[in-house]
């Protein structure tokens, strides 16, 4: 069996098993949401059943937390209890709870005061199977509003559903730039790239957050043989959003035409070699630490759907530093459409 055939077969099986977890974790979410809402409902009902005298019921959810924190662990704080209570308050139809939504949506909901919003992020949430991210991210930036204030509103709903259902494009998912503070690697210290390529392996789970959403790690310093020479990818992810293979290669100083004639060799030995006809054309991105646009601008990076530059960041910029970069960029952007 070939590495190609044998690697594809890995992840097929890795998206059954992630299929049937994913299954498990809906049915207990579900159960848990009950659960929280009949929580709610006894709380309720014990308050308005007049059980509690006003002084004891004030110090009620106080001791409630304590003893099921104690008996249950974390999640039944005093701000979790009174979400309960308001979560049957708001929805006090037991049968209405849908299980396509999590304890975390229901949250996120009961904080829209509008009635006419909240509805309309509930059933988006269901209709368009949003996570809860998704529908974070819809209600912080008003989607709801934008759609009211919009003179082209199916077109502007269109848009948002596209990007909640996460339909993206490697546009769409690739960064630039990536900030990779995490590695606590000093912005002002000499470093090599495989210092870097070590720093983000012992921190591989916060790297691929930083990536984006539907990063699988495939390996490190991945070997691939081209007229007996032996390359070495740095780093090698799939992402089964894009259902296509991830080359990162790691530079420092300024982006080079070798960088991106390297990683486009990288990109077609991996599409001949490793890339089935389940897959979408292989991705490749130069991490460097000097973005060159003027190599970007008269290479194969420019319009490129499968070759991309990025920068990477090793802490977050001060104020005036990001005044500087937005200064440097406002010019070279002038120079271009002079």
């Amino acid at each position: 069996m070939k590495i190609g055939h044998s690697e594809s077969l890995y992840i097929e099986l890795k998206t059954i098993l992630q299929q049937a977890r994913d299954s498990a974790y809906r049915a207990i979410n579900f159960a848990m949401v009950v659960a929280y809402w009949e929580i709610g409902k006894r709380i309720v009902e014990a308050e308005q059943g007049g059980k509690l005298r006003a002084k004891y019921g004030a110090g009620l959810l106080k001791e409630l937390s304590k003893k099921l924190t104690v008996d249950f662990g974390k999640g039944f704080d005093e701000s979790n209890l009174r979400y309960m209570r308001l979560f049957y308050s708001a929805f006090p139809i037991r049968d209405a709870l849908r299980h396509e939504l999590s304890w975390t949506h229901y949250r996120l909901l009961l904080r829209i005061e509008n009635e006419a919003a909240q509805k309309y992020y509930l059933t988006e949430a269901i209709e368009q199977g949003w996570s809860s991210r998704a529908l974070e991210r819809q209600i912080n930036t008003f989607s709801y509003e934008r759609i009211l204030s919009s003179k082209n509103k199916m077109q502007l709903k269109n848009a948002i559903d596209k990007e909640a259902k996460n339909t993206y494009t490697p546009f769409d998912l690739i960064k630039d730039p990536y900030v990779l503070e995490f590695l606590q690697l000093p912005g002002n210290t000499d470093h090599n790239e495989r210092d870097i390529e070590t720093a983000i392996i012992n921190k591989l789970q916060q790297f691929m957050l930083e990536l984006g959403k539907g990063f699988a790690f495939i390996g490190r310093q991945k070997r691939i043989t081209a007229d007996n020479d032996h390359f070495y990818i740095d780093l090698v992810f799939y992402n089964y959003i894009l259902k296509c293979f991830v080359l990162i290669d790691l530079k420092l100083g300024k982006l080079t035409h070798q960088d991106i004639g390297q990683m486009d060799l990288y990109v077609r030995w991996y599409e001949e070699n490793e890339k089935t006809l389940a897959d979408n054309p292989t991705i490749g991105i130069i991490l460097c630490n000097e973005k060159n646009e003027t190599i970007v601008k008269y290479s194969v990076l420019k319009g490129s759907k499968q070759l991309f530059a990025s920068k990477y960041k090793l802490y977050l910029p001060s104020e005036e530093e990001l005044k500087r970069e937005l200064e440097a960029e406002l010019l070279q952007f002038k120079l271009e459409n002079k």
